[in-house]
This record gives structure tokens, C-alpha cells and sequence, in this order.
């Protein structure tokens, strides 16, 4: 069978069992490392994975069709990603990370219409799904793990200081928050911060809860919300924040994404960008995640982000790159997911939960095994615009930390 010879390439470290659609069992042992066992049910997958794993083990996962009869999920594609990244570089490990880029711009292609459809698709789910699972704010993004021993809720409000400090806000000004989700960051900056926001989402869901909840804490006056494209929006506004909906946009609209940036600040005025990237260069999507859970998504290289800057002649004053944060702010997501797993398969069903599982903890191990990563770029129009040292920061975020102690 073509597929255990493609094993016996690949496993070097820790050891795979394989039983095929047929019975047969086939051992492939490494030295260290996770150990796990999988069982096929379709023949089909015998040379399927071989043709499109990246496709189709998650599919055949999501299915029924592949069941690990010994480990776990993340023990199993952990053991796959330790075993690729010990591959020399070749053809088979260009093509089996996604080395072929060529369709990316069909792929990404998001004129407004389709960015709808794509951001319903994923975030106009059950509003009680993402309760289960979320901090109780419902920060759907990396959070800042600035102490190990840090819970999912520490860790996602030291991301909005973290975030807060390098917009240096002051009382009064305007904010601009593009993919505003549920409103968690936009409420905190109106309630501690006493500036005012303007939050637009593309989804129907987030916007009636975000209005709900700006209502709820009185500061209906001061932080209002939108079913708006970024590209429709208009005016000025001091800082513009935008967390996790970049990866949205596409390599097709990056210059547009940013002319509208310069366009809707002032001359002094501050922009943080928070998002998704990858450290190995321009790729595409991986086609299960993109098919799924993220059409139309893609995390870009910080090369391709930097060159749409530049073009937008914006300054770049600040980058930070956050590597094992996400991992860990998965990884707790899937610990709470796996807690109330009963109650969202009936919500949805069985398949809906494999499919959810696949996408936390292969999201988990791609950020820690693989190449990709979270940036934080601070933006600016000029070039003295903010502090010419980073100490700011760090008073700032501590400053806010005694005083959330302190309450």
C-alpha cells in the first residue's frame, strides 16, 4: 500500500500505528517522541491521503471515517508535525505545507458580498457555542499570557491593556474598531479608557449581541456598532484598532485595506493592527480550513504586510510578534470546548463536534509546530507620532494591572 511506504518515509520520530480500511495493522516507529494509533474505515483514504492529506485527514476525521483508537487528536497530529518539520526540504514537504500558491488570489478574492457570506459563515453560529467556550468576554483572538500561570480571562484582558497601551489613548478621542466581534474591546476602551468607538462587524449575530451588551453596561452614547464593510466607513478618527479580521481580507485588498486606514486618520493619529501571519514567506490557506471554517481566509506573511504599508506610505512604529500565545489560548479554548462538548452536540451533532475538535487543535499545533505566529503592528502617519522608546508600554500596562488588582 502506497500510504504505509509514505509512513515509513515520514515517521522518524515517536511511533503510528496504522490499521487499514481492511484490518490490517502496519507499525511505523521512530525514536522519542508521541505515540498513536488510527483506524481507516473507507478504502478510499488509502490513497486519498496520500493525494490531499492536508484535505482530507481532517475530513475523514470530521466524517467518522478516520478514529484514533489509541492518543488523542492532538497527540496524533502533533506526532505528524513533529515528524514534517524533521523532513529535509523537498518536493514533498513544499508540497505537503502548502508550497503551491498559485490559485491563492481566486481563493481570496473578497469583494463585499462575498465577505458577508464568508464572515456568516463562521461567526453566525449559535451565539451559545461561543459562550461555552470563550473568556467570559468573548475575545475571539490570541491572548497575552504575560505570566505562565495565567488563566484564558487574566490573559484576554492583558491583551486589551497590552492592546490599549499602544494606541495611547487619552479621554475623548474617537476609535475606529474594524471587526468589532461581540464588543468586549470596544466596551473596555469606552469604560476605562473614557474614549469613544465605532465598532463595525459583517455579522448579523455579533452586532445584535454587541449592541445588547453596550446597552447593558449604559454606554449606549459612547460605543455604537455597525453591520458595515471597512470599506464603507467614513470621517476621521484618532485611532483605529483592528484585532483578528485582517486574515479576512485577502492579498487582493491589502492596498485597500490600508488606503482606507491613512484615509480615515488624522495627521497624528495611531493604528494597531492585530492579526494571524506566518514567519516562512507568502503560502495559502490549508484547503479543510478554508473550505470549512474560514472561506475566503488567509494569513499573510509579514513581507507581504509590510509591502502593502509602504505602498499606503504609512510608518511602521512599532511590531511586536507573539509565537506560542495562540497556542495556548487554543489550547484552553479546546480544554472548555471538550467540557461542554455534550451540549454543543445538541446544539448541532456529532459531526459539527469532530469538526470543531479538528479545527481547535490543529489550529494548536500549527502554531506550535509550524510557522505561523501573531503580530501586532502599530501604524502611524508620522513619524514622531508616538514615544521614540518602547518604555511607555510597559508603565502603562502596569499602571492598569495594580489598578485591576487594586479593584
Amino acid at each position: 500500500m502506497i500510504l504505509a511506504r509514505l509512513f515509513e518515509r515520514l515517521i522518524t520520530i515517536g511511533r503510528l500505528t496504522l490499521i487499514d480500511a481492511h484490518g490490517r495493522s502496519h507499525d511505523f516507529r521512530g525514536v522519542g517522541g508521541p505515540c498513536a494509533t488510527i483506524r481507516l474505515k473507507d478504502p478510499a483514504l488509502h490513497w486519498k491521503l496520500v493525494l490531499r492529506p492536508r484535505l482530507y485527514l481532517p475530513e475523514a476525521y470530521m466524517d467518522g471515517a478516520l478514529t484514533i483508537e489509541e492518543g488523542s487528536l492532538t497527540e496524533f497530529l502533533d506526532l505528524l508535525a513533529r515528524n514534517f518539520e524533521a523532513l529535509p526540504e523537498g518536493f514533498l514537504v513544499r508540497s505537503y505545507n502548502g508550497y503551491t500558491t498559485f490559485l491563492r488570489h481566486l481563493h481570496q478574492y473578497n469583494p463585499r458580498p462575498r465577505s458577508r457570506r464568508n464572515v456568516a459563515h463562521h461567526y453566525d453560529l449559535s451565539d451559545r457555542l461561543y459562550e461555552l467556550f470563550l473568556d467570559e468576554d468573548r475575545q475571539y483572538s490570541c491572548a497575552y499570557f504575560a505570566f505562565p500561570e495565567e488563566n484564558l480571562e487574566a490573559a484576554q484582558r492583558a491583551k486589551k491593556r497590552h492592546i490599549a497601551s499602544k494606541l495611547l489613548l487619552r479621554p475623548g478621542q474617537r476609535v475606529l474598531d474594524i471587526g468589532c466581534g461581540w464588543g468586549g474591546l470596544a466596551l473596555t476602551l469606552a469604560q476605562e479608557y473614557g474614549v469613544e468607538v465605532t465598532g463595525l462587524t459583517l455579522s448579523a449575530e455579533q452586532l445584535k449581541i454587541a449592541g445588547r451588551r453596550a446597552a447593558a453596561a449604559g454606554l449606549s452614547d459612547r460605543v455604537r456598532f455597525y453591520l458595515r464593510d471597512y470599506r464603507e466607513e467614513v470621517g476621521r478618527f484618532d485611532r483605529i484598532v483592528s484585532v483578528g479580521m485582517f486574515e479576512h481580507v485577502g492579498v487582493n485588498h491589502y492596498g485597500e485595506f490600508f488606503a482606507k486606514v491613512k484615509s480615515l486618520l488624522p495627521p497624528d493619529g495611531i493604528a494597531l493592527l492585530h492579526a494571524i501571519g506566518r514567519m516562512s514567506g507568502p503560502g495559502h490557506t490549508n484547503p479543510w480550513l478554508r473550505k470549512y471554517i474560514f472561506p475566503g481566509g488567509y494569513s499573510p506573511a509579514l513581507s507581504e504586510v509590510t509591502r502593502a504599508v509602504e505602498q499606503a506610505r504609512l510608518w511602521i512604529t512599532d511590531i511586536e510578534v507573539l509565537r506560542l500565545h495562540y497556542a495556548e489560548t487554543l489550547k484552553a479554548w479546546n480544554r472548555r470546548f471538550q467540557q461542554h462538548r455534550d451540549e454543543i452536540k445538541a446544539l448541532y451533532d456529532e459531526r459539527f463536534c469532530r469538526m470543531w475538535e479538528m479545527f481547535l487543535v490543529s489550529s494548536e499545533i500549527t502554531f506550535r509546530r509550524h510557522d505561523h505566529m501573531v503580530f501586532q503592528m502599530q501604524l502611524a502617519k508620522a513619524g514622531d507620532t508616538v514615544p521614540v522608546t518602547r518604555d511607555y508600554l510597559f508603565e502603562d500596562e502596569r499602571a492598569a494591572a495594580v489598578s485591576e488588582k487594586a479593584a
